[in-house]
């Protein structure tokens, strides 16, 4: 076993702290501020000193920590690595599933205790959260299964939002019967993009989706008669438990409280929108680890391997493309006709090039692949974001350092796992 060196720890912890102070000088230390001159550049070094500190010191530390496991941890074999994360991520996934379905519960509890007084704060990024790792799975049966890199998912959320919006609006039908439809159209709209990409790979694939989803930005911001353009659409209809609005008063009948016998709230709603996205989700999981065990699921994993040896094998793969498109529009739709009914109102600047890039992200730091690692990873980037919005400029500053220890300590993500979802044997060797 070889011993730790710490003059060489040290020196690359003070290379680490030189770095951050290089950036953290023009981003915390100067600052301008009006005066009676005009603006005046205001020196302030003890931010930009402790950022830098805590960057030295964290490097130091963390980096005798990993050697120490490195040296502490026996060699595993393949098959233990690959058992062994399969195990974490089951028990990762019973306890996020527990901790999301009590969450409305426990918050209203807490409350109630005189703990906090915040739950219609915490139930909103609960829902962004889910929102989030809807859209995460939904790209991951593109990106994680198929191998096709997309950076225009955006798109198809915008499709999903905005069919919704107009078909609710003009003919008045209900949310249930809108959601399949907004769907369909956004599964569509992966059929028209994946045609035009079928010979596309890699970089080259990635600038053409980015494209496809500034065009369908630029459409729905300049077709004002239909979209609104940059006004956007109001007014969008509310979701209702079967029937029952979510009102004080009715004049067609029963309210949500009035069945129940409850006492009106508003938080009944957004309790109702968490559940809401929770089971689209859940279903959202449940059919991709559904598919991905089928043939179309095989031939997702084949093509992302190897595409030459998937021709080979007698698998078509425009079909293959066709459907990873279409199938991962389609819950893009899905989430996005939940936003718009939850915002009540859409825009185009809610359908961003930096919403494919969040998403991207998510994928990828959860592990490409990874179910339970696009939940760890929506948690981290979006949940992680909003609880510190209280920081201001820092907040981006941490979120970017956060997804650069996440590349430099995981580089394949946080629980990626390449390995084929069905195999001719287990773990053990074949009996002759």
């Amino acid at each position: 076993m070889a011993p730790i060196d710490y003059p060489q720890q040290a020196k690359e912890s003070l290379l680490a702290g030189i770095v951050a102070l290089a950036l953290t000088v023009p981003m915390m230390g100067l600052r301008t501020t009006s005066g009676q001159d005009g603006m005046v550049i205001d020196i302030r070094m003890g931010d930009a000193a402790l950022t830098t500190l805590g960057v030295a010191v964290g490097h130091f530390v963390i980096s005798l920590i990993r050697q120490a496991l490195q040296q502490r941890s026996p060699k595993e074999t393949k098959t233990e690595k690959s058992a062994r994360l399969k195990s974490v991520a089951i028990w990762i996934g019973w306890a996020s599933f527990a901790f999301a379905l009590t969450l409305p519960v426990t918050l209203n509890l807490t409350e109630n205790l005189g703990l906090h007084d915040k739950t219609r704060y915490y139930l909103d990024i609960g829902i962004l959260v889910l929102t989030y790792v809807m859209l995460g799975w939904g790209l991951n049966i593109v990106v994680g299964l198929a191998g096709l890199l997309d950076l225009g998912y955006v798109a198809f959320y915008a499709v999903g939002a905005y069919s919704y919006a107009l078909i609710a609006a003009h003919f008045g039908w209900s949310y249930w019967v809108c959601l399949p439809l907004a769907g369909l159209f956004a599964a569509f709209f992966g059929v028209i993009l994946g045609f035009p990409v079928l010979r596309l790979r890699g970089d080259y694939l990635a600038i053409v989706t980015l494209g496809f989803g500034e065009i369908v930005r630029v459409v729905l911001l300049n077709w004002y008669q239909f979209t609104g353009g940059p006004d956007g659409l109001s007014r969008i209809p509310r979701p209702d438990f079967f029937g029952l609005p979510f009102k004080r008063s009715s004049s067609e009948g029963e309210t949500f409280h009035q069945f129940f016998g409850l006492d009106y709230s508003s938080i009944h709603r957004i309790i109702f929108l968490y559940y809401l996205i929770f089971i689209l989700a859940l279903i959202t999981n449940a059919f991709t680890l559904r598919i991905r065990k089928l043939p179309v699921g095989r031939a997702w994993e084949a093509l992302r391997e190897d595409e030459i040896a998937c021709r080979s094998l007698g698998l078509n793969p425009t079909n293959t493309k066709l459907t990873a498109f279409a199938i991962g529009a389609m819950f893009g739709g899905f989430a996005g006709a939940f936003f718009a009914t939850r915002q009540g109102f859409i825009s185009p600047e809610s359908f961003t090039f930096i919403e494919s890039a969040v998403i991207l992200a998510i994928v990828v730091l959860g592990g490409m692949g990874s179910q339970i690692g696009v939940v760890i990873a929506a948690a981290v980037l979006i949940g992680g974001t909003e609880m510190f919005r209280g920081l201001e400029e820092f907040r981006m500053l941490a979120f970017g350092m956060a997804m650069v220890a996440i590349m430099v300590w995981k580089p394949r993500g946080l629980l990626a796992n390449r390995e084929p979802t069905v195999k001719l044997h287990g773990d053990k060797e074949a009996k002759p």
